[in-house]
């Protein structure tokens, strides 16, 4: 590449640069700071070295936080690959007017979180929510939901996957559209069923796809705080707090800047290690056509 060249790609490069150093990365470098000091925004930061690291590795909120997080991963993964799954095979399906299904499933992916979030908080009230109102036509009491701390976090999973599903299914269906007919038929051919040919050939060539969704809903989730913040605040009883919503508690509520700076560096790095975990895994569970 010419010296000119590379003069004008920098210049093209400049504003999205300039925007990255200014807003993300001289950003992230001042937290890392900020983490070693005691700030409360209305002072000078306080150098306290490693003591916000120390304070979080025996603080109890801290350890329910990541405890309430990794219960919500464990729950909200398998429910969003699986629907996602099953939703794209459905609009995958060759019939008339499909298009406006694939278009009305994507509906939930788009809407506002904070939208989304009090619809399901009135769906799932236990007095007068559409849920529980549903059951009882079975003769089943519905749990209490949002307001008993065994059944909050369900109701925060439940939430998120209808949120994220369409999301899942159009990554989900890329997949499926990219599979050649000929691979099928030359199976069907050859005696395979359904559920062979979907786990022989369909999943093992779905593979990059499933992956993908794995790694991103993986990230999201470590980061899940809007639909707790609305539909639970947390409750009850802390049933439902998780990591950023602590981070975000102790940097605006109890004015703790750098103490919430060193937690999310703590997230950071979980989500850094998952992810590096994710990436070795991907060479020997991940087939390329």
């Amino acid at each position: 590449m010419k010296k000119k060249d590379r003069k004008y790609i920098f210049w093209f490069l400049a504003p999205s640069l300039a925007v990255f150093l200014i807003f993300q990365f001289i950003p992230m470098i001042w937290s890392f700071i900020i983490s070693f000091t005691d700030w409360n925004v209305r002072t000078l930061p306080k150098w306290v070295g490693l003591g916000n690291y120390i304070e979080m590795f025996s603080d109890k909120n801290f350890y329910e936080a990541v405890i309430h997080t990794f219960q919500f991963i464990i729950m909200y993964i398998p429910l969003v690959l699986i629907g996602g799954m099953m939703m794209a095979m459905l609009v995958n399906l060759k019939i008339k007017g499909i298009g406006f299904f694939r278009s009305f499933y994507f509906i939930p992916v788009v809407s506002s979180w904070v939208a989304v979030s009090l619809i399901w908080k009135g769906i799932l009230n236990p007095a007068y929510g559409y849920l529980n109102y549903f059951l009882s036509l079975f003769g089943i009491e519905g749990p209490q939901w949002l307001y008993d701390k065994n059944w909050a976090m369900v109701g925060v999973v439940m939430a998120s996957v209808w949120k994220d599903i369409g999301f899942t299914m159009v990554l989900l269906l890329g997949g499926l559209k990219n599979i050649s007919e000929e691979i099928l038929e030359a199976a069907q051919i050859d005696g395979a069923g359904r559920m062979k040919k979907f786990f022989k050939i369909t999943l093992p060539l779905m593979s990059p796809q499933i992956f993908f969704v794995v790694m991103i809903s993986m990230i999201n989730s470590f980061q899940v705080f809007d639909q707790v913040m609305v539909m639970t605040n947390g409750g009850p009883a802390g049933a439902t707090t998780v990591l950023v919503e602590q981070i975000y508690r102790n940097a605006f509520s109890y004015s703790r800047m750098g103490y919430a700076c060193a937690m999310s560096w703590i997230l950071l790095l979980i989500i850094l290690v998952f992810s590096f975990i994710q990436n070795r895994a991907e060479k020997k569970l991940v087939f390329y056509s």
